[in-house]
């Protein structure tokens, strides 16, 4: 079973009431010692306007925004199927937004 990476965008089963849809990867890879989590921002295709949505032109994603209040961590089997992967310029924005967001 290969392991998400940074930048990838899988389709996550995250429940009943969130459904399965797409997030972006933000974790790192973990050591044998860390918790086998993986830090996940869901994308919505019904975005509020909120200055902590990220709203990116993806060619596999339907338009919308990725919700960084929304994230979580979530195990491996959560997710389902690779999608695609973000360039470094798209990472930098997700990276920005939720750095203002937590104030880092």
């Amino acid at each position: 079973m290969n392991l998400p990476t940074r930048g990838e965008v899988w389709l996550c089963d995250l429940g009943m009431i969130a459904k399965t849809r797409p997030v972006l990867v933000l974790s790192v890879p973990f050591n044998e010692q860390d918790y086998a989590l993986f830090h996940a921002v869901p994308h919505t295709t019904t975005p509020r306007g909120s200055q902590f949505e990220v709203a990116l032109s993806l060619p596999f994603l339907k338009q919308g925004a990725f919700n960084i209040q929304g994230s979580q961590s979530v195990p491996r089997n959560w997710l389902l199927r690779h999608l695609g992967t973000l360039p470094e310029t798209q990472m930098a924005q997700i990276s920005g937004s939720f750095r203002r967001w937590l104030q880092l």
